[in-house]
């Protein structure tokens, strides 16, 4: 049986790469990098903080580096009916290595991040799926919600 274990901050750079392969395989199209040592010093910073609301499962490459990671956040919204806490789960960045594929590396690191959802009290838990991840993800429990998402991204001034 695979375990994922969480990640430390010395698995930042790893984390950011991860999330570069995740990325390019979700929208190929070219972009720069400016994103990778912001990226890779908010892991750093967040991983390090105690109680921290971000937390990230990892499955080790047999060489070196990882092979398989997910992250999430716990977000503090306003409670409502059948939420009173206000509490939700936030799962992103779950990626593997094309090369490691199809060996329960994502399901093992999805697993570690949903229990430490579960040991936080978050009774819900949201993504966003790529066609690739949907099985996955359906096979834990998620289900598509008829509320369609939409952003808006502000101009920098």
């Amino acid at each position: 049986m695979i375990t994922a274990r969480p990640a430390t901050p010395g698995d930042a750079a790893e984390l950011v790469r991860l999330r570069a392969v995740m990325l390019r395989s979700m929208a190929p199209a070219h972009w720069d990098d400016d994103w990778r040592e912001p990226a890779r010093l908010t892991f750093t910073e967040r991983l390090a903080r105690p109680g921290s609301t971000l937390a990230a499962f990892v499955v080790d490459r047999p060489e070196a580096g990882l092979a398989a990671c997910a992250v999430g956040t716990v977000e503090h919204r306003i409670g409502g009916p059948g939420d009173p806490s206000g509490l939700a789960g936030y799962v992103f960045n779950v990626a593997t290595d094309p090369d490691m594929r199809r060996r329960g590396y994502s399901r093992a690191c999805l697993t570690g991040l949903l229990d430490w959802f579960r040991e936080r009290g978050i009774r819900k838990v949201d993504l966003r799926a790529s066609a690739d991840g949907e099985a996955l993800y359906r096979s834990l429990g998620f289900v598509r919600t008829p509320d369609p998402a939409m952003r808006l991204r502000l101009p920098a001034e």
